[in-house]
């Protein structure tokens, strides 16, 4: 890990801190798609959902399931942001607040009830919103592929192993986390 650091430099991780509902219709978004399709299809979403801003949960449930796919959203995703405006709505998401009073994986709990949060998106959450410092997203395909560049492998490491092995890295699995997608980009 310390030749990958040293090769990367210095990291500074700074959080949204965007109201979780916003983060996780952004995570869904995001989920499966590479980096710049995903920033073309948010960026119609809020364009014509959000009339140019984040959509908040009404003006999702006003928009029709048409107008939803139009933007480039997958059936499966157009259901999941619905269902996730409708939890808004029913006060099931918690606040930036509520979540700062909640364990990690007292939110990962909370969250992946809802149909299309798995402990991805909400792991997404925990790092990139709320700047938890101690997440290791070991289910991540870059994750993975960065410890095996990283380390040397000649296979990637199964989530099991690379949980193990990042219980060194506690209570920093977050800077571990960002060091490792790093290393599996170049």
């Amino acid at each position: 890990m310390a030749g990958l650091m040293e090769r990367v430099g210095v990291i500074r991780h700074r959080a949204r801190q965007l109201p979780p509902y916003e983060s996780l219709v952004h995570a869904i978004i995001h989920q499966q798609l590479s980096g710049k399709a995903a920033a073309t299809i948010f960026g119609r979403f809020q364009e014509r959902v959000g009339r140019g801003g984040r959509p908040s949960p009404e003006a999702v449930l006003r928009a029709s399931p048409d107008l939803l796919r139009e933007v480039g959203l997958s059936r499966p995703k157009v259901a999941y942001i619905r269902g996730l405006a409708e939890k808004a709505l029913a006060g099931e998401i918690p606040s930036l607040d509520q979540c700062a009073a909640l364990s990690d994986g007292e939110i990962i709990a909370r969250l992946t009830t809802i149909k299309g949060i798995g402990r991805w998106t909400v792991e997404m959450l925990l790092i990139f919103n709320l700047g938890r410092p101690d997440v290791l997203p070991v289910n991540d395909l870059g994750i993975r592929r960065g410890f095996q560049i990283s380390h040397g492998k000649r296979t990637l490491p199964e989530p099991r192993r690379l949980a193990r092995h990042g219980e060194r890295w506690k209570p920093f699995r977050t800077l571990a986390a960002l060091y490792l997608w790093r290393g599996a980009d170049g």
